[in-house]
């Protein structure tokens, strides 16, 4: 092992192929993460406090520092993508939350995504037929998408008992009915065009919360779309390191979102990424995917900067709040959530103990990686049980979907539910 690779705390174990640091990688990979990127970590350690997986272990190589060490090692050809290259890689959530704390702003979501396109290549047919299946097949078709939803609930008793708590009982009268293409306020002249993603797991999951979405949109003066060309956004796939996947469904939203004057993202995972469209597309894209990027907004970010009508009455007094770590650490918002349900009289809204800290759902984290997953989510559902409220509001499906399930895990009464449902139910909605 050389000195400059010491001095980044290279993960015990990690294998060298003996090359002299600026041959060629041992696995070239046309999206391998910039040398830039990995020269921009000078391995301070200001993240490992805050990185999930290295507080539960311990272990460097759990760390954004030892994971770039990794990357650095492979970029410069003394190491190559191996079997312990790809336990780095992923047993890491992609969180993000070294980024917010890294005064270096290293682009470490990214360089993750990068990461594990090189590792998909190494991984065994068994592991990657249902990625391909799911990420690739399903996802990018909402057809088939709606399909298997309509089929869970009869293949539920045969599916895994993991996957059967995270997944939530959908109602079939809601995927018979479609979300309307258009609506029109019904209070006084438009304030302007907003469209809406309906995503793909959040839609079919969780359509009643964009319905609740397009109904406040609605109410505060606002004319909703949902383009009918609009696809999933890729989020999950980018995560993955399936790139290829990822940018021909930013390309399609590309068309789909052009001409409105917002796009207005209820999923913070969803939001995160179609907000770094024109990083994900490049030069390729150009103009275009900067406009639409520049456009993209968090729903509570929305009416905190547009303003919303006060509702005369709430559905609860008490509610806790999560911070999904695709809004508060890659779309750096954490106040406008806060100022939104500060101005509903009356409202009390409890903070999470250690409310910074993943969840543990993290795509499809809380599948493959059961044993930290569960960690995090015990630690989330205790804290939320703490509060006392009586509901818990959560801006992302996953989120959700995790949370769900460790509440009912130690036994715990409290209500999940959107913030948008929230006020939807506060301007007396159905």
């Amino acid at each position: 092992m050389t000195e400059p690779h010491a001095s980044f705390g290279v993960p015990e174990g990690f294998r060298f192929i003996g090359a002299e640091p600026g041959s060629a990688p041992a696995w070239p990979s046309p999206d391998a993460p910039d040398p830039a990127d990995i020269a921009s970590c000078v391995a301070c350690g200001l993240c490992l406090p805050h990185c999930p997986t290295y507080r539960l272990t311990g272990e460097e190589s759990a760390s954004p520092r030892g994971r770039i060490a990794a990357m650095r090692a492979v970029s410069e050809g003394v190491a190559e993508v191996d079997a312990r290259f790809m336990e780095f890689m992923d047993l890491c959530l992609s969180c993000r939350a070294c980024e917010n704390v890294c005064p270096s702003h290293v682009p470490f979501g990214r360089m993750m995504e990068r990461a594990r396109s090189q590792v998909e290549p190494l991984r065994p047919a068994r592991q990657r037929l249902p990625r391909w299946l799911g990420l690739e097949v399903a996802l990018p078709r909402g057809w088939l998408l709606t399909l298997a939803t309509v089929l869970t609930p009869v293949v539920r008793p045969l599916l895994p008992r993991r996957i059967r708590e995270l997944l939530p009982r959908v109602q079939p009268r809601e995927l018979a009915r479609r979300l309307p293409r258009v609506t029109e306020p019904t209070y006084g002249a438009a304030r302007g065009t907003v469209a809406v993603l309906a995503g793909c797991v959040q839609d079919r999951w969780y359509r009643p919360v964009n319905r609740a979405t397009i109904r406040v949109l609605e109410r505060n003066g606002w004319r909703v779309v949902v383009p009918a060309g609009q696809v999933c956004c890729g989020a999950l796939g980018a995560h993955y390191g399936r790139l290829a996947s990822a940018r021909k469904l930013a390309r399609r939203n590309l068309s789909a979102f052009d001409g409105v004057d917002w796009i207005v993202v209820n999923s913070a995972g969803c939001g995160a990424h179609m907000k770094e469209y024109a990083e994900l597309l490049g030069s390729s894209a150009g103009e275009p995917a900067r406009r639409i990027s520049a456009k993209v907004r968090d729903f509570m970010e929305f009416l905190d900067e547009h303003g919303i009508e006060v509702p005369e009455r709430l559905p609860v007094q008490r509610v806790a709040l999560h911070d999904p770590c695709h809004l508060l650490h890659a779309q750096r918002i954490h106040g406008a959530q806060r100022a939104v349900l500060g101005a509903l009289k009356e409202l009390r809204v409890d903070e999470l103990q250690h409310g910074d800290r993943c969840c543990g759902a993290a795509g499809l984290y809380n599948v493959l990686e059961p044993a930290m997953a569960d960690q995090l989510r015990r630690e989330k559902a205790e804290a939320i049980r703490a509060t006392g409220a009586p509901a818990v509001l959560v801006a992302n499906p996953g989120c959700a979907m995790q949370i769900a399930a460790g509440l009912r895990e130690i036994g715990a009464s409290t209500t999940v539910m959107h913030p948008a449902e929230l006020l939807d139910r506060a301007y007396g909605e159905p």
